[in-house]
């Protein structure tokens, strides 16, 4: 028997999102020092107070849409302050615990109540990290919600740092992506984000959510005999992180080839998704292994059935694809060229698209049989440097509530152009909750519109909202 909110299935980006898992900004981002940030994969230092409160707004949002009930709760007890540290914090007395909306933290804090689990972990996570057996001891010791806490921030309550935070867990999509009713976990290609990575695999394993599906969890095996491979470096690990990972429509998914994403990483995916039989379809893009792009989510996202941001610049223009797959994936010679190739199961030859648009219009037409012809809204309204200035703080990077309805940052004023040109109404958050408090707004009813939330340090974390983001069901499309 299925515990509340533990169906697990998504086919698309755009079905009405119903349950999802996140990270709520812990005190670890407020520990990263100036002189470590790029080591865990910051481009700068935030303010943890003002990066909760902007969060919050997501939170928020998130449970207006998938457990509007745990509002109504909240506001019939008489607190209607946005910003109630209880109501969004796990762990602590008030927390709104949703089925629906999902903190990683309270599933952490779930399995550790298993004594056995508990040990297992904590002596993983102590030896990942190189604590001495005395602490090992001391974590074994802790209540449960306490150690998730410590697992996740790497600190005690009086502030002494165990081990290394892991700020990056807000981004819940990179550590595993549900495909259909698969569950495929991620590997990490930084060394900073290995222990989310393991907790993902605690969680999905031992968790009563995913019981029923434990069967359906694909890992990213260990690279075999990788030194044989023709055209690959001696050195080069299968990675694999979700913000390459896009289900499209229930047979095909796209994975993007990039500065986190490997070539072996992308072989190893395929072959589990086809041997599976979880796709019939899986299009590899080649993007430039650049910090500014990271994931093909920086560069796209799919808004409805047949319209999708981009970044022009890139997405757009002729590429030429020479060679066998293995090459193509591998091939130094241009490196800053968008290559694409599209494979099918129990096929040998694969099918070549010359631009990223020309495969998100086939996406749109054909898997998603639109009647409309493609749209394509424009980072920074496709003017220079505005274009660039803006796929940089995530206009390309949304999170789609359901077919038409988006969220996206307030600081991306020309792509908030674009899209009213395009026709979609655009609110701010806060505008948004009053009328949903005063019952003027219908979630049901609510079409083509991007939600707008605030940035100033959210935004700095370089990821957007589809990053903070892991969908475990969608209604289908």
């Amino acid at each position: 028997m299925k515990i509340p909110g533990s169906e697990i299935n998504v086919d698309s980006e755009i079905g009405r999102l119903r349950t999802v898992l996140i990270h709520s900004p812990d005190n670890g981002i407020g520990r990263v020092a100036p002189s470590k940030a790029q080591d865990w994969l910051f481009e700068d230092i935030l303010h943890l107070d003002t990066v909760r409160k902007e969060y919050d707004y997501y939170v928020q949002v998130l449970l207006y849409f998938l457990d509007p009930e745990k509002l109504r709760e909240k506001i019939r007890s008489g607190d209607r302050q946005n910003h109630d540290r209880a109501f969004y914090k796990p762990g602590i007395q008030g927390f709104y615990a949703s089925d629906r909306v999902l903190e990683i933290e309270k599933l952490l804090a779930d399995i550790l109540e298993n004594e056995g689990i508990r040990e297992k972990l904590c002596a993983a996570v102590c030896a990942i990290e190189g604590c001495s057996y005395n602490q090992q001891s001391d974590l074994n010791a802790l209540e449960p919600a306490r150690l998730a806490r410590i697992l996740i921030s790497g600190s005690l309550q009086s502030g002494e740092m165990l081990f290394p935070p892991i700020p990056n867990l807000i981004f819940t999509r990179d550590l595993g992506i549900v495909i259909n009713n698969y569950i495929l976990l991620n590997k990490p290609a930084k060394k900073a984000r290995n222990r989310e990575a393991l907790l993902a695999r605690y969680i999905c394993y031992n968790h009563p959510l995913f019981a029923a599906y434990r069967d359906h969890i694909l890992e990213i095996p260990q690279q075999v005999q990788h030194f044989l491979r023709p055209g690959e470096a001696p050195d080069e690990k299968a990675t694999l992180e979700g913000g390459d990972v896009m289900v499209v429509s229930p047979n095909h998914v796209i994975i993007g080839c990039s500065e986190r994403t490997s070539p072996s990483g992308v072989t190893q995916a395929m072959r589990l998704l086809f041997d599976n039989h979880v796709v019939e379809k899986v299009t590899v893009v080649k993007i430039p292994h650049k910090r500014d792009y990271m994931h093909i989510d920086t560069l796209f996202t799919q808004v409805n059935r047949h319209t999708w941001v981009v970044l022009h610049s890139i997405c757009s223009g002729r590429n030429k694809i020479k060679g066998q797959p293995l090459e193509y994936l591998t091939e130094k010679k241009k490196p800053d060229q968008v290559q694409i190739l599209q494979f099918k199961r129990n096929k040998d030859e694969p099918k070549k698209f010359k631009s990223i648009e020309s495969l998100l219009a086939s996406v749109s037409l054909k898997d998603l049989g639109s009647t409309e012809e493609p749209v394509f809204i424009y980072s920074g309204n496709d003017e220079f440097p505005h274009d660039e200035r803006e796929q940089w703080t995530d206009s390309c990077n949304l999170l789609t509530l359901k077919d038409g309805v988006v969220l996206g940052y307030d600081r991306n004023d020309r792509t908030v152009e674009a899209f009213k040109a395009s026709g979609f109404g655009v609110i701010h958050v806060e505008e948004f909750i009053e009328k949903m408090e005063a019952g003027e707004t219908d979630i049901n009813s609510l079409k083509s519109t991007l939600i707008l939330m605030p940035s100033a340090e959210l935004s700095r974390a370089r990821g957007g909202f589809r990053c903070m983001s892991m969908p475990l069901l969608r209604d289908p499309i």
